[in-house]
């Protein structure tokens, strides 16, 4: 059997993460990692794995079946993803949810005309949490679902905090609030704001002479990040954040409240949790899942932008359907 053909675009902790993936997935093969940076510089989790710089994607079309985006959200992903579109099958973790219907749009343009397809938003919100609020919102059409992050590292917000002028190194972790939690496993319903679900802590080291007062301004009113949330920022030494601040878990829990019966006399909880010691190695995972559905699905001749929610399972798996069939349903 041929094996699904793998190209890795950026390699950071998620790019490292997906390289390691690609090892428990027999279906799939690396073909390469391509990088802004100097490609003698990096150094491959296991020896022997061709390094490229990005610039030569161009010349590999005909060699790779499946692009995986490893970049940022907040500036890679939404020029990497249509130039790379354009010539390859593409997966993506792009998690700014507010732009997701706009990055979709153009996705789905640069796809269809390229004939390809292009899984975005995968990853575990978006992505898993996404199949599941939909699952239980339509299971449970009356009710309502709640989402629940950490605690634990936003690799997104972690990356855009580093992307701030003056930061030379940052981590955000991602709290939810318990009262909350709480209110909602006992049955009730409540609406809660932004800001009455999670707080955002955010650890620093400032570059010598930066301005720690325009860093912490940056951070706590940026968009789609931090503004709608009750912030705190942090200034800590680069010693303190090496020893203290290395580690990726995170995690987060998905809930629905529901009622049934004839005068909704039925409360019924649906709950969908994730508790994992190493965010980018999960989404990896997801990734690398995604990448083979969007292989077989081009296989098929369909084209164009996918969610998580447009894929069928089957497409997910190195099962055939009559084995799932038989063994799993």
């Amino acid at each position: 059997m041929s094996r699904i053909r793998i190209g890795i675009v950026g390699y950071g902790n998620l790019g490292k993460s997906v390289e390691l993936g690609c090892y428990q997935n027999k279906d799939m093969e690396i073909v390469g990692v391509f990088s802004r940076r100097d490609p003698k510089t990096i150094k491959t989790r296991k020896e022997g794995v061709p390094v490229y710089h990005l610039d030569e994607v161009k010349n590999m079309v005909d060699d790779i079946d499946v692009m995986i985006l490893c970049g940022g959200s907040a500036k890679d992903i939404p020029t990497q993803g249509p130039m790379l579109a354009a010539m390859f099958n593409t997966v993506d973790a792009f998690d700014t949810h507010a732009k997701i219907p706009e990055y979709f749009d153009q996705m789905d343009k640069v796809a269809k005309e390229s004939g390809k397809v292009a899984v975005v938003a995968s990853g575990w919100d978006p992505g898993m949490f996404s199949i599941n609020r939909l699952y239980a919102e339509a299971i449970l059409p009356e009710g309502s679902t709640y989402t629940f992050w950490g605690k634990g590292v936003s690799q997104g917000h972690s990356d855009a905090i580093r992307r701030v002028d003056g930061v030379k190194k940052a981590v955000q972790y991602t709290i939810p609030i318990e009262d909350a939690i709480k209110a909602i496993k006992s049955g009730e319903n409540p609406e809660l704001s932004t800001r009455e679900k999670h707080l955002r802590e955010c650890y620093v080291v400032a570059h010598e002479g930066a301005s720690k007062e325009q860093i912490e301004k940056d951070i706590v009113t940026m968009p789609n990040y931090f503004a709608d949330y009750d912030t705190t920022v942090h200034f800590i030494s680069e010693e303190e954040f090496d020893a203290n601040h290395q580690g990726l878990p995170h995690g987060g829990l998905v809930i629905r409240n529901g009622k049934t019966g004839l005068n909704n006399e039925h409360n019924q909880i649906i709950e969908y949790n994730l508790k994992l010691e190493s965010n980018p190695d999960f989404t990896a995972s997801v990734l690398l899942a995604y990448a083979r559905a969007a292989y077989k699905m081009n296989k098929e001749g369909i084209k164009g932008a996918k969610t998580v929610v447009d894929i069928a399972p089957v497409y997910l798996s190195m099962r055939t359907a009559e084995e799932i069939r038989r063994e799993m349903i």
